[in-house]
C-alpha cells in the first residue's frame, strides 16, 4: 500500500505541471543583442523526416527570411551553449536570422529585452527561462501584436496562445533519484545540492520530498547550493567543506545534484579529496559533463537529461509552425533519458555520439511539418 501511495503521488506531480530546467545565474557579460548566424552543429535535427517531401508546399508566412528573437535569462554553462547552438542551427536551416538577447540573470533586463523585440516587430520570439512575474506583460503585448511566442522552462502558461515546452522535470528528478536509491540499496546519508526560486528547481524539489518518504532509510545530512557566476567552482568549495565535516568513509553515501553545474562541482571536490566511494547523481548533460562522468574512478554515476541542442531545435520548429498558422499544443515535454556511467563505452563519447548508446537521444520528431523539409532544401 505504501508503495502504491507513493507511486500515486509521483503520478499526480507528473500530471500537475508541464513547465520546467536550469536555474539562472548572473554574468558579467554584456546583454547587447547580437545578430547571429550559426556555425555547423555536430548533430542533425529531426526536421527532415523520411516521410517529408521536399516538394511540399511551403506556407507563404515562412517562405521568406524571418527575423527571430531569442530572449534568454542567462547563458551560463555548457548546457546553455548547446541549447543555443540547437536554436541557431534550426533557424539557419529555415533561412531565418536569429537575434540573441542575453539578460545575464537579470529579470528586469530580460523584460526590457522582450519589449525591445516586440517594438522591433520581429517575426517570432523564443523565450529561454525567466518567470511570469517579470515577463507576462511583455508576452501579452507580443501576442496582441500578432507575434508568436514559444517559451522554454518557465511559467508563462497563463498567456493564451503561447506554447510552453520543458524537459518534464518531474520525470527527470524521479529517474535520477530512483537510480540513486537503487545504487545505495535504499539506505545511507546523502547530501542535497539545491537552490530555490526557479521553476524547474522547485519542481525537482517536489519529487525529492516524495523520494525521502518513499525511502525512509535515506537521510539528508547536508543541504546547500546557490546560483552564481561560477556555480561549479563555488559548489566545489562548499562540497569540500562538507567532506571535511564528514571525513570518514561511509559518512556520506551519495550526492543528489539536480543541476549539472552542481554535479560538476561536487564531482571535482570528491575526486580531489580521494572520496570516490561517494556517488553523485545529477540532472542535465553536456560534452563537459560526459567527460567528467567517463573519467577514471569518477563518482558521477548517472544524469537524467534531454539533449539541450534538441530542445533548441524543437522550440524553433514550434515557433515556425505558429508563424505558418498551424496549431501547436499549449504544453509540450520532451522525453528525458537516464545516462548512466555503466552504459557508456570505454572510449570517450560526446553528445553527438550519445544516440549510439542511449535509445532516442537527440532525435525528437516533435513539431515536424511536411513543408519543413522543402524549406530546409530551399536554403541549403
Amino acid at each position: 500500500m505504501k508503495k502504491w501511495m507513493t507511486a500515486s503521488l509521483v503520478a499526480a506531480l507528473l500530471l500537475t505541471g508541464c513547465t520546467s530546467e536550469q536555474p539562472p545565474a548572473p554574468s558579467a557579460q554584456s546583454a547587447t543583442p547580437q545578430s547571429s548566424q550559426p556555425a555547423a552543429a555536430p548533430q542533425q535535427p529531426a526536421a527532415a523526416s523520411p516521410a517529408a517531401s521536399t516538394s511540399a508546399a511551403i506556407p507563404a508566412a515562412v517562405d521568406k527570411p524571418l527575423k527571430i528573437a531569442l530572449v534568454s535569462e542567462f547563458s551560463i554553462g555548457t548546457f546553455s551553449a548547446q541549447y543555443l547552438q540547437g536554436v541557431k542551427e534550426q533557424v539557419s536551416k529555415f533561412g531565418g536570422e536569429l537575434v540573441v538577447y542575453n539578460a545575464d540573470g537579470d529579470l528586469g533586463k530580460m523584460a526590457a529585452h522582450l519589449d525591445t523585440a516586440v517594438n522591433q516587430k520581429v517575426d517570432g520570439i523564443l523565450i529561454n527561462h525567466g518567470r511570469a512575474e517579470a515577463l507576462q506583460p511583455g508576452v501579452e503585448r507580443a501576442v496582441k501584436a500578432g507575434i508568436p511566442v514559444v517559451a522554454f522552462d518557465n511559467d508563462l502558461d497563463q498567456v493564451d496562445g503561447v506554447t510552453v515546452i520543458d524537459q518534464d522535470d518531474y520525470s527527470l528528478a524521479w529517474q535520477g533519484l530512483k537510480n540513486l536509491a537503487q545504487s545505495i540499496d535504499g539506505k545511507g546519508n546523502i547530501v542535497y545540492i539545491w537552490v530555490g526560486g526557479f521553476a524547474p528547481m522547485e519542481k525537482r524539489n517536489r519529487v525529492y520530498e516524495i523520494f525521502l518518504k518513499r525511502y525512509p532509510n535515506i537521510k539528508e545530512i547536508a543541504r546547500f547550493g546557490s546560483a552564481t557566476p561560477n556555480t561549479a567552482l563555488d559548489t566545489q568549495a562548499q562540497m569540500d567543506a562538507i567532506l571535511k565535516k564528514y571525513p570518514n568513509k561511509g559518512d556520506i553515501a551519495a550526492v543528489w545534484a539536480p543541476w549539472d553545474e552542481f554535479a560538476k562541482g561536487a564531482t571535482r571536490a570528491i575526486k580531489a579529496a580521494g572520496r570516490t566511494e561517494i556517488k553523485v547523481f545529477g540532472i542535465d548533460l553536456s560534452d563537459e559533463d560526459l567527460q567528467l562522468i567517463q573519467e577514471k574512478d569518477s563518482p558521477w554515476k548517472a544524469s537524467a537529461a534531454t539533449d539541450p541542442a534538441d530542445i533548441g531545435r524543437v522550440q524553433s520548429r514550434f515557433l515556425y509552425q505558429k508563424i505558418a498558422g498551424e496549431h501547436t499544443p499549449k504544453y509540450f515535454s520532451l522525453d528525458p533519458h537516464l545516462v548512466s556511467q555503466d552504459k557508456l563505452p570505454d572510449k570517450p563519447v560526446n553528445m553527438s555520439e550519445l544516440a549510439q548508446y542511449v535509445s532516442g537521444w537527440g532525435r525528437s520528431d516533435a513539431a515536424v511539418s511536411p513543408w519543413m523539409a522543402a524549406l530546409e532544401a530551399k536554403h541549403k
